[in-house]
């Protein structure tokens, strides 16, 4: 962190209000680079990836890191999961005290290592531990705490209302709602009217999550479900103008004409943020990961991809990328949403 002694928070709600596209938190995804990348590309707040508090509390090297941000990513929270009251009140403190401007509790991820212990959306199946760990944490910190959620465990027992309603008594100051059960993983579409009517039934502010691939959508689900903001997280892995577009539309004004849909110098300035913050064996695996994921649905991409992971040197990795970024010229992205879209980040 090159934070300050002390910083100048900034309130998330308010980030909001100007800018209600936030880029969703993914594990092995959403790192220090990627998030400063986004900021420049006009992703409003911004989030860790999954921070261990149980790390925090043994003072894990690895876990630490993952806190690592900069001052051009404000509003910046720190997500945790955990399943005890006190070690998650603990390392929400140390959250505070390294800076963040909010504290993001999550129930929503869906990986079985982290919901064996009764983490993540397994935390959705008790709403009396969960109250616990939600006064604690609050307790615990001066600065805003939010929560991510699924719309619930499985299907015949989705409690996305009820969560909001007790996050609400508690003082949470928003819940971001991923529109699938945990049981659903990432399959199906994501339930974009349950989210609507949670919306409409709760007071505290929500946030909708799932499914949008395009700045058209982003608008569309923004307006269309009353939520508060949405977030975006496999949308931003395909076009990463999505956030710029997303903001251009919802204020009626036009598209950025800086960036020229130059793809070929947004995939460089990724490559330098990488580098900045990674060893070279890191940035290899950052780098062929964005270039396969930016190269979706674009003529050759499939040859591009296979070839790029055969690649064993960062400059070479780098030039192959850049060159095929550089072909692709105005030529439109196809949709390639019909189709699986690989990728590790859960969050």
């Amino acid at each position: 962190m090159s934070a300050q002694s002390t910083p100048i928070h900034i309130h998330p709600l308010e980030a909001l209000k100007k800018n209600p596209f936030v880029l969703a938190p993914m594990a092995g995804i959403t790192d220090h680079a990627f998030r400063s990348f986004m900021r420049k590309l006009d992703a409003s707040v911004v989030v860790t990836e999954l921070v261990s508090a149980t790390g925090i509390e043994y003072k894990s090297e690895r876990t630490l890191a993952l806190m690592s941000y900069e001052e051009s990513q404000r509003p910046i929270g720190i997500q945790l999961f955990g399943e005890d009251p006190e070690i998650i009140a603990k390392a929400a403190k140390v959250a505070e005290e390294h800076g963040a401007d909010f504290v993001d509790l999550n129930f929503g991820c869906p990986v079985p290592k982290v919901v064996k212990k009764g983490a993540g959306s397994a935390m959705m199946k008790d709403l009396d531990l969960m109250r616990k760990v939600l006064a604690s944490t609050v307790k615990a910190v001066k600065i805003p705490v939010t929560i991510k959620i699924r719309t619930g465990w499985e299907q015949n027992s989705r409690n996305a209302l009820d969560v909001c309603n007790l996050a609400y008594d508690e003082g949470i100051t928003w819940v971001a709602i991923h529109g699938r059960t945990r049981a659903a993983g990432y399959a199906g579409l994501a339930d974009w009217d349950f989210i609507t009517d949670v919306k409409a039934k709760t007071k505290i502010p929500v946030l909708g999550n799932g499914d949008i691939l395009t700045p058209q959508k982003a608008v569309s689900r923004l307006k269309d479900s009353g939520c508060d903001g949405v977030l975006i997280g496999r949308g931003a892995l395909k076009n990463p103008l999505i956030f710029a577009d997303a903001l251009s539309l919802w204020k009626g004004q036009p598209l950025r004409d800086d960036l020229k849909r130059n793809y070929a110098g947004i995939f460089r300035d990724l490559s330098e943020a990488i580098k900045a913050q990674s060893s070279e064996h890191i940035t290899q695996i950052q780098l062929k990961k964005f270039a396969s994921w930016f190269s979706t649905g674009y003529p050759g991409a499939s040859a591009f991809r296979k070839s790029i992971f055969q690649l064993k040197n960062n400059d070479e990795v780098l030039s192959c990328a850049l060159e095929f970024f550089d072909s692709i010229g105005d030529i439109d992205q196809e949709d390639t949403s019909h189709e699986e879209f690989l990728m590790g980040g859960h969050g």
